[in-house]
């Protein structure tokens, strides 16, 4: 008989990406981050792909916490060029800011040498019981920001939710 492993929570997964978004090239981004979720313990409910525009992260990120998800991870947008707005779609939704956890991303991003990890606006933070995480969309980004955040998620789902000691 086999038993399920215990799930870490729901996510879901926005790709900011105007190319896909308007019927571009596939983004590759969207499975390997689903990937990473997926051994980390959490059940990804959906990728959903939103061009680089602040009305469309915004109401992606809303509907992902009004669905009641834990976790919503954004990647890409959160450098500085003017396409870069995913941060600031994201402050309107937050109703907390976690800073430690976005300069750990950050910090570790720079010390495996990547440093556009430096360059990074992305925010991290708490809306109504769900975590939302702004990663860079770089492949190498995303690789570590995961490590980083993964222990961090759960720390802080665990919390919300109230089931962390």
């Amino acid at each position: 008989m086999e038993i399920d492993a215990p799930v870490a929570g729901r996510a879901l997964v926005v790709i900011v990406d105007d190319r896909t978004a308007h019927g571009g090239s596939s983004n590759s981004t969207g499975p390997l981050v689903t990937e990473l979720l997926d051994e980390a313990g959490f059940l990804v409910d959906a990728t959903v792909v939103v061009a680089a525009d602040e009305v469309e992260i915004r109401n992606a990120l809303n509907t992902a916490v009004i669905g009641g998800v834990d976790l919503v991870i954004s990647v890409g947008g959160t450098g500085v060029s003017p396409r870069d707005v995913t941060p600031d779609a994201t402050a309107d939704v937050l109703d907390r800011e976690l800073l430690g956890i976005s300069e750990a991303i950050r910090s570790s991003g720079l010390a495996a040498g990547a440093l556009d990890a430096g360059l990074s606006r992305g925010l991290v933070g708490v809306s109504g019981s769900t975590l939302v995480v702004n990663l860079a969309g770089s492949r190498a980004a995303i690789r570590d920001g995961m490590a980083t955040l993964t222990p961090l998620a759960t720390h802080v789902i665990g919390e919300l939710s109230g089931l962390a000691e």
